[in-house]
Parts: structure tokens; sequence; C-alpha cells
């Protein structure tokens, strides 16, 4: 199935040229306008019905794709990546995974069967090697943007935030307020879990603090599972002196369990969300810059339709948010 993408790739010309020619516009000159209704005839290209049964051209249709829009995280990223489309004059078609562990790339399909000139990830929703071959097979017909997550190949584009190098200096920050034994709680291993994990444990090495693996826990993202955690680590005395989580819901259950036993030590989360506000005290927490991954994605998805050269990965660093559960002395 050719795409407007294909066409524009085959006539040396923008997307926006051959969407000119496609609604019959007096803008592109004769010889031009000639080789693209050529090439579309040559390529059998059948334009977007959906998009031009509202009048629109086909180069107007983006297909977001993520794991659950009623995760706060997940919708704050598909609201930044629609406004930032419409800028463009640009819609979307979102499409929702879920977290079921069968193989998703039918989601992919269906924004392939709209007619999407462009797909946007966000996050990691693909992890089955099946998944990930048809994301593949998808950016050969297209450009895929990844949005903190990574796979390497032509026409696959990434925009992520450093969270590894960010999570390295929390541990590095704690030490130097003399905490030894830091708990690290974390609910998944997609690619960003992969690099705070990281991050974590490079801390921990270059700073020579306990690495006791009881100290490193994987659990459900709730409030209930972290402050069950906290309580169990507590019964079995296992020793800590500060805690850095995955997620900010993971900090705040974290922190709940904490001060029901009186214990007031470090606490951090990460994504810098809504609810780290809310927390009392409220969380300082590491921002992977969600808004600026989703401008920035946006903005290359737009330079790669006009044919400009673009890196395949641009990264972001991390910044921590100081609030309440634990301030540092920026002289470390």
């Amino acid at each position: 199935m050719s795409t407007i993408y294909d066409i524009a790739e085959k006539c040396g010309v923008s997307i926006a040229t051959v969407s000119r020619v496609l609604n019959g516009s007096t803008r592109v000159n004769k010889k031009t306008k000639e080789k693209i209704l050529s090439v579309i005839e040559e390529q059998h290209y059948q334009p977007n019905p959906f998009a031009r049964g509202l009048g629109l051209d086909s180069m107007k249709m983006i297909g977001v794709l993520c794991t659950d829009v009623s995760d706060a995280f997940y919708a704050t990223a598909v609201s930044l990546i629609e406004n930032n489309l419409k800028k463009f004059d640009l819609n979307v078609i979102l499409s929702c995974t879920g977290y079921e562990p069968e193989p998703k790339y039918k989601y992919l399909q269906f924004l392939l069967d709209k007619h999407v000139d462009a797909i946007i990830i966000i996050g990691t929703p693909f992890t089955k090697s099946k998944d990930i071959s048809y994301i593949k097979s998808v950016a050969k017909k297209l450009p895929v943007i990844m949005v903190n997550s990574y796979i390497e190949f032509p026409n696959i584009y990434s925009i992520a935030c450093d969270e590894k190098t960010g999570m390295r200096d929390i541990v590095k920050k704690m030490a130097a307020k003399r905490c030894q034994s830091i708990l690290y709680l974390y609910d998944s291993l997609t690619y960003s879990g992969k690099q705070k994990l990281d991050g974590y444990k490079t801390g921990i090495k270059e700073c020579g603090l306990s690495d006791n693996p009881a100290l490193q826990n994987k659990i459900i993202r709730s409030l209930e599972t972290a402050e069950n955690i906290i309580h169990k680590l507590t019964i079995q005395k296992v020793e800590f002196d500060a805690v850095i989580t995955s997620e900010d819901l993971l900090a705040i259950g974290a922190q709940k369990a904490l001060l029901r036993i009186n214990r007031n030590i470090p606490v951090t989360g990460c994504n810098n969300s809504i609810l780290s506000q809310c927390a009392t005290p409220m969380i300082t927490s590491l921002d992977n810059r969600l808004d600026v991954l989703c401008e920035s994605a946006v903005d290359l998805l737009t330079k790669i339709m006009n044919k400009t050269a673009v890196p395949s990965k641009i990264v972001f660093p991390a910044r921590l948010i100081q609030r309440n559960s634990f301030i540092f002395d920026d002289t470390h």
C-alpha cells in the first residue's frame, strides 16, 4: 500500500506539494504536477478516503498509539501531542493497546488501514518480538516516531529523556546526605523502566552503597502495593534509609507507609506528575520533561514530512524537581 510519503519520496518533492496536486491547487508548476500524477497512477495510490471525506488533504492524519489513555502519563502525552499537531493543521487518530500480553501488531494495522501518514508511539506498548518486527515493517512504509522509547531501524526516530543519568544523580545526592541503603521500587521494565533501573544501579555502584538485592523490588503500580512492600521490609528488618521509585504513585504509597510508622527519610518519585504535588508532604520527583518530548516529536515529524534531514535519536536531560520529601544541597 503506497502512502503520500512514498509518492513524495519517489517524486523528490515535499508532502505538501503532493497534497496540493491532490487537491487541485494551481500553486504547482505543470511539469511537477504531471510527474506527481504519473507516479500516483504508477503506484496505484488511493488518497485517504476518511480525510478527503472531511474536505482535508491527505497529509492530515497522524496515528498516535499508547497503552492506556486513562493513565495520567499517557493522557497528558496524548493531549500534548494533539495540541502540538493542531498547530500544523494535523489531526490525530488514537489507538490504545491496553496491558494484555497478547501480540499487539493489530493496533498498528488499524492505523495503517486508516491511511495515516505517520505514527507516533508513546512509551513502550510493544515488547514481543513479533510486534517489534511489525513496527519495522511499518517503518518501511511511513515514519514512526517513538516518545521515550527506542528501536534502531531506518525511518524510526526517537525522542527520549536521559532518565538513567537522572536516577544516577539522585542516588549520588542521597549518598551526599549520608544515605547508605537506598530502596528502589519500580513497576516495569520498558525502555524507560530499564533506563531508570540502570541509573539506580550505576549510582549505587559508583557511590559504593549497599547493593542488597532486597533493596530492589519490582511491584504492581498501586498505592497499596507500595505501602505493603514498605510494611513487609520493615517486618523483615531490611535496612534502608531512603526510597527512590520509578513512578510518583509508588513514592506516595511508600511515603504514606513511612509516615504511619513515624519514619522521616528521603523519598523521590519520577514523572513529575500532578500526583507529586498533591501528596503531603509534596514529593520530590524526576521530571522526564514530557512536554518537551512531545513538542519535539511533532517538530521532528514535520521536518521529516518536508524531507528535512533529522537525527534518528534526540535525548534531553532529566531534571530533579525539589519538594518537601527530599531537599538536597546544590553544592554536592
